[in-house]
């Protein structure tokens, strides 16, 4: 009996919040008519009102369309091109044809330093080839194999590496442009400000060559990987780390957060911190708008914030630098896009 009777608030708690929650629930007229405004193509006869048939047939066919997209893009002129010893010290290249040397966009692939592929986005490989690129993608060891700085160090061998083939494949060494999302985008901003990494005393050729670049350019990029700063520009003392940046700097326990190492790791590995007068214009692009942060919000949403390329953009523009930033609060004109940026400073 005593069951039965607990039972009975919680059947009228249930009664009471089913037509609340109904009644708060897009109808699917609504949905169909989001989805119009949304997809404007999905009108199939063009009458204006979006049936259930036709965005059912307008979704299958972007499926195939997605599915497809990887099976349109050219083989690379070199695949899997070893750069070194591990397994994933390897880059794809594709060669455009061209009376003279070529310029070259190398892409470097995201995924918090914990995955991703060189699987470069075949609209964008169209684009630079378009325009008489030549574009390479490569791997670089992720942080299951060790902690930063090993993730720069292998991008910035992999680019002496392409530099000591400039000739063989006709390639322009001296314009050279680095692009990619999340942790690529890092990396391209840690070459973009780093010091050259060139040994011109070195025996081994390729560690001569240099490592400075043209141009870098961002998805959802981060110009920090520094904890401190975070907390700074975000207003939170209490701010917890992405949990990518434990195995990133070998964390062990929370208190290695305020140990000497990994204070200066966090410094070093930061793109922002090496930024001087002479460094490369940025394209950096967001998908998320200023939105609010507090020690709640999702580490995928903060760590991918426009504010990481507005502060980058503040510090540059007072030494002279150009850095482009756009988000759906932010608009930017005179490019257009990511790849129009490259194309632009690479065509120089």
């Amino acid at each position: 009996m005593k069951q039965k009777i607990l039972l009975i608030p919680l059947f009228l708690a249930v009664c009471l919040i089913l037509p609340t929650y109904a009644q708060n629930q897009p109808t699917d007229a609504e949905r169909l008519s989001a989805s119009l405004k949304r997809f404007p193509a999905s009108d199939a006869n063009k009458d204006g009102e979006l049936t259930r048939e036709e965005w059912r047939a307008f979704n299958n066919q972007r499926r195939a369309q997605q599915e497809a997209q990887p099976n349109q893009k050219p083989a690379p002129t070199h695949a899997d091109v070893s750069y070194g010893s591990h397994e994933r010290h390897v880059f794809d290249i594709w060669l455009t044809p061209s009376d003279n040397p070529t310029p070259l966009v190398i892409y470097i692939h995201g995924g918090g330093f914990r995955g991703g592929s060189k699987n470069i986005n075949a609209n964008s490989l169209k684009k630079f080839q378009e325009a008489g690129l030549s574009v390479a993608a490569i791997h670089y060891r992720l942080s299951d194999a060790g902690p930063y700085p090993i993730m720069m160090e292998d991008a910035a061998r992999c680019l002496q590496t392409i530099r000591s083939r400039a000739k063989e494949w006709s390639l322009d060494s001296e314009k050279v442009a680095c692009y990619g999302g999340s942790a690529g985008a890092g990396i391209s901003l840690w070459l973009g400000f780093h010091d050259d990494l060139a040994d011109p005393k070195s025996k081994d050729p390729i560690a001569r060559q240099s490592t400075r670049i043209t141009a870098a350019a961002t998805t959802n990029g981060q110009s920090t990987y520094d904890l401190r700063t975070f907390r700074k520009w975000f207003g939170l003392p209490d701010l917890k780390n992405h949990t990518a940046l434990y195995p990133f700097y070998d964390i062990k326990d929370e208190s290695d957060w305020d140990s000497r190492r990994v204070k200066r790791l966090m410094k070093d590995a930061s793109s922002i911190s090496h930024l001087t007068k002479d460094d490369v214009p940025v394209y950096m692009t967001y998908n998320r708008g200023d939105v609010p942060v507090d020690k709640n919000t999702a580490e995928g949403t903060w760590v991918h914030h426009v504010k990481l390329g507005l502060k980058l953009q503040e510090a540059m523009s007072k030494l002279g630098l150009e850095c482009n930033v756009t988000s759906p609060d932010h608009s930017e004109t005179k490019y257009g896009s990511l790849e129009a940026f490259l194309i632009a400073k690479l065509s120089d």
